[in-house]
């Protein structure tokens, strides 16, 4: 054979084998494909395989706890142990003084409420989490940003607070902070009149708690019922452990600061 007729003869054969790799690539890939089927039940994506933000967040709580150094004596005696459960701390009063306290004890979530809005010609009107406001100066207008956030472990405890800073992250840092050192205790029940369950799924009685000029009035409710009322306040209550419940809202309720005041106001009232 000439050295053409061999060049030849070795084009052929190389496609050949490329196609037979590829095959063994389609296979392999199916083959996994299938064990993951078998392992979690259908085809994972590649967002399937990153963690979820709860997990991330439950890693942070434990780290943070980790490594606290207490500075005050209550928190001295949670890191000690000799305090397990967050009503010992509630029901004798004391003052919680540190974050870290609520972290140890409570697996708490967070949210942020809707307390401002967007400017602009097209986009300006729309909620925001950021409420910004400006004062003049002679270098010119300064803004400051609020947030308000909730906290709670949906069982009966949870807080709300506020901060301001001159940017957004550090302001919502704040309110998050604040309304863990203001974790409350909330008293449920099942006190709908037509509702004999044993679940504590709605407040005990009738409520009503005031901020400014709004008023909000929380009633008992049924099973099935849901939360009736305000978007915002539908935040408050799931955090608090209340799934069933009326209500009825009075004054300026689209100041949302006041309105979701006045709700804490009235699950405050539930302790009396």
């Amino acid at each position: 054979m000439t050295e053409k007729e061999k060049k030849i003869e070795e084009k052929k054969e190389k496609p050949a084998e490329a196609g037979l790799k590829e095959e063994e690539k389609v296979g392999e890939s199916k083959s996994n494909e299938k064990e993951e089927t078998k392992r979690f039940g259908s085809k994972r994506t590649y967002n399937s395989r990153r963690p979820s933000n709860r997990m991330d967040d439950e890693e942070k709580r434990k780290e943070i706890v980790a490594s606290w150094n207490p500075k005050t004596k209550l928190g001295e005696e949670v890191k000690q142990k000799k305090i397990t459960n967050i009503d010992q701390i509630l029901d004798s009063k004391r003052k919680i003084l540190e974050p870290e306290i609520v972290d140890s004890l409570l697996k708490v979530k967070t949210d942020l409420i809707f307390v401002g809005q967007s400017k602009g010609k097209f986009g300006g009107g729309k909620r925001r989490i950021w409420r910004q406001t400006q004062r003049k100066t002679k270098e010119g207008n300064i803004p400051t940003f609020s947030a308000f956030a909730v906290v709670g472990d949906e069982n009966g405890h949870m807080g709300i607070g506020s901060g301001r800073s001159k940017e957004t992250l550090p302001a919502r840092d704040k309110a998050i902070r604040k309304a863990k050192l203001n974790i409350m205790k909330v008293k449920r029940a099942c006190a709908g009149f037509d509702c004999s369950c044993s679940e504590p799924h709605s407040v005990p009685f009738k409520v009503t708690g005031k901020a400014g000029s709004v008023r909000v009035t929380l009633i008992p409710a049924p099973q099935g019922t849901g939360l009736v009322v305000a978007n915002e306040l539908k935040k408050v209550l799931k955090f608090a452990g209340i799934k069933d419940i009326y209500s009825k809202t009075f004054g300026k309720k689209r100041t949302t600061f006041n309105l979701i005041k006045a709700c804490i106001n009235a699950l405050k009232k539930t302790n009396e």
